[in-house]
């Protein structure tokens, strides 16, 4: 698969997503999303940009745009509470709960000082934390409203977009063909910041129905 040329990959998304710069943290966790991709080494066969697309806006999201694995937030008294403490959120997408350790840490074949279930803050491992984004988007392990949704949202448009020869969709693969960096990147970051607007509504919804479902 082609590498990504960093310079314009960065000067597009500084600009248009990070006011202008960007820390060593945030292009370190970009990297090693941006190098997994390009190694093949999703853990699932991948080449659709709309895929990559979406998992950066996904982890702009999530990590509250620092684009490095983090722990859910809260306090430790707060963490502690939790049903599921000590499998509380973490990593570029939030991986909770035990059994969801437990299945990522066979799916990806982590054993001893890697097992998730005996050491869960190994998910914080910013690799670690990249494969279980690609193989759990990839193969549907992420099942919950927020992701569903999304991803027909984002599948069925741009979907229409290919079929149709038009569209966002056909002019990322369009420019990504022909080698035209800067549209395809320009086309890239629009995307990012859509997926970004339409994760955060559907947070906002979820948070509603949780604060809703606890008023009973």
């Amino acid at each position: 698969m082609d590498r990504f040329d960093r310079n314009v990959y960065f000067a597009a998304v500084r600009n248009e997503l990070f006011g202008g710069a960007l820390t060593q943290q945030q292009v370190d966790g970009q990297n090693v999303i941006l190098g997994l991709w390009e190694g093949g080494q999703t853990g699932t066969p991948m080449d659709d940009l709309r895929w990559l697309a979406y998992m950066l806006a996904t982890v702009y999201h999530e990590c509250a745009t620092k684009m490095w694995p983090v722990t859910e937030y809260g306090s430790q008294d707060y963490l502690e509470g939790k049903e599921y403490f000590p499998y509380v959120g973490r990593g570029f997408v939030q991986l909770t709960w035990e059994d969801n350790y437990r299945t990522m840490s066979s799916m990806l074949g982590l054993i001893d000082d890697r097992d998730l279930v005996e050491h869960p803050e190994v998910a914080l491992d910013s690799l670690i934390a990249a494969r279980v984004m690609f193989r759990g988007m990839a193969e549907g392990f992420f099942t919950g409203a927020k992701f569903a949704v999304a991803y027909s949202f984002i599948g069925v448009i741009a979907g229409e977009f290919v079929v149709s020869g038009a569209g966002m969709g056909h002019a990322i693969a369009f420019a990504y063909n022909s080698f035209d960096n800067r549209m395809m990147y320009g086309l890239i970051v629009l995307l990012f910041v859509l997926v970004g607007s339409v994760n955060t509504l559907l947070s906002l919804w979820e948070r509603r129905l949780y604060a809703r479902r606890a008023g009973r």
